[in-house]
């Protein structure tokens, strides 16, 4: 982990100084000249002990958060062979997470494995308890983000459910929450039939994780997360073509970015009660795997007509829902890398929100907004709903291409209770990157951690 601290001038023993430069005011040097550079957001340009990075044109206004952490991600990468560094860039929050996320490698299946250098950041300037305090926030948030992307790009043949659920029994020790984990026949006598049947298709048996944190001064509210924990999605008999299947061990994305946003509540001041529901397992073709036409009669009394074994998120994220509803949350939040309708419609940069209650919905959009992690709000529209009309059970689990990212959220929002303020997350694009992209890193992203951090920090009964 890095650390960080501030600093009046720039210390004797460091490697290099990082600059922030903003478009137009580009150092008039004939290195910088020969190399072309312009101060856009995350662009380097290398000089003699100084490493210069782009801020952007913001006119006359500071660089906002997303360009400095932006910025510090790509120097990050670009110092990766550099120990200690100093920086003129702010002393806040986002530049902190910028530093330490760009410095994330995931490293562990290499044999030369080239970590990043990194050991110490020190901004230079003048900074107070404020200031110390955004810093160590935002290297806490940095964490958390690792954990999930670890999580992620973890192998779905080594990260079974078993596996997981192991990795989540210990990220709760280490983060004082409270773990509860159920195997195969409490799950059954629980009733949690959506992931029992999920699971029929698989040798490795499914687990159920249940996650508490509570802050040190008794909560008068509980905020309730539900995570998709698919930890490989092969379709089931629906299967997936091969190329659909790369990536799918991050259909997990949304347990990982909830259990790890969780291990950051008790360091960031979080004073809400959080409940965290995670079922886990994979989505195979065993000789005893879901049909077509299979009804799950669930906890809650409602019936669901399987009539595509590749829509098995909601069917799990179903039981996460009736769980979390029965403890009458102040608010529920699920997050699933759940549609490909949802990359058709933003791309792999955007996440998509849905949700029952606009000022819920818009303190979402807040946080993430404060987070850096683009969200855009989609209509939940009621009309849509007959298209999940079933002519033998309460409802099929799918309604056809149109509108399937809101399809699959009218869905879920049919296991909520009633009257609980509810927003879903449907991180399928940006849980999942290719190239290293400013604080982000190719594979697992840790999309949706900071924005469920930020909301949890931030909670007000809608």
């Amino acid at each position: 982990m890095i650390s960080f601290d501030i600093a009046r001038d720039v210390p004797d023993d460091i490697d290099l100084v990082v600059e922030g430069v903003t478009v137009g005011s580009e150092p008039d040097d004939p290195v910088v000249r020969a190399t072309g550079f312009e101060a856009k957001v995350g662009k380097t340009v290398w000089l003699p002990g100084r490493l210069l990075v782009g801020l952007g044109d913001n006119g006359s206004q500071r660089p906002d958060d997303q360009a400095l952490r932006s910025a510090a991600g790509a120097a990050a990468r670009a110092a990766a062979k550099c120990e200690r560094i100093a920086t003129t860039l702010p002393a806040t929050q986002a530049v902190a997470e910028g530093f330490a996320l760009g410095a994330y490698r995931f490293t562990k299946y290499r044999s030369d494995p080239k970590p990043n250098s990194i050991q110490s950041i020190t901004v230079v300037g003048s900074g107070g308890s404020r200031a110390k305090a955004a810093l160590e926030r935002g290297a806490r948030v940095a964490e958390a983000v690792a954990i999930a992307r670890d999580l992620v790009n973890e192998p779905g043949g080594s990260l079974t459910a078993p596996a997981f659920a192991d990795e989540l029994r210990a990220l709760a020790k280490r983060s004082g929450l409270e773990v509860r984990v159920l195997t195969e026949n409490a799950i059954s006598r629980a009733g949690y039939a959506g992931l029992l049947a999920v699971n029929r298709g698989s040798t490795n048996p499914p687990r159920w994780v249940e996650l508490t944190y509570e802050p040190e001064t008794p909560a008068r509210m509980t905020v309730a997360l539900v995570g998709k924990g698919i930890t490989f999605d092969s379709g089931g008999l629906s299967i997936k073509p091969t190329d659909g299947m790369v990536g799918m061990k991050g259909d997990m994305g949304g347990a990982a970015a909830i259990a790890a946003a969780m291990s950051a509540a008790r360091d960031v001041g979080v004073k809400v009660r959080v409940r965290g529901f995670l079922p886990l397992t994979d989505n195979m073709l065993g000789g005893d795997a879901q049909r077509i036409g299979d009804v799950i009669r669930y906890r809650n009394g409602t019936t669901v007509e399987v009539l595509n074994t590749d829509a098995e998120g909601r069917l799990i994220l179903a039981d996460g829902l009736v769980a979390a509803s029965e403890e009458h949350p102040a608010a529920i939040v699920d997050a699933a890398t759940l549609t490909g309708a949802a990359v058709v419609a933003l791309g792999s940069k955007v996440a998509a929100v849905l949700g029952n209650n606009e000022s819920f919905t818009t303190q979402v959009l807040d946080a993430a907004d404060a987070a850096g992690e683009p969200l855009w709000e989609l209509p939940l529209y009621d009309a849509y709903a007959r298209d999940l009309d079933s002519k033998i059970a309460d409802l099929k689990n799918v309604g056809g291409r149109p509108a399937g990212t809101i399809v699959a959220a009218l869905f879920l929002r049919r296991f909520v209770g009633e009257g609980i303020p509810w927003a879903h997350l449907d991180i399928a694009g940006p849980a999942f990157g290719e190239d290293d992209d400013g604080e982000l890193s190719a594979g697992g992203t840790g999309y949706g951690v900071r924005t469920l951090i930020e909301l949890l920090r931030t909670f007000k009964r809608p």
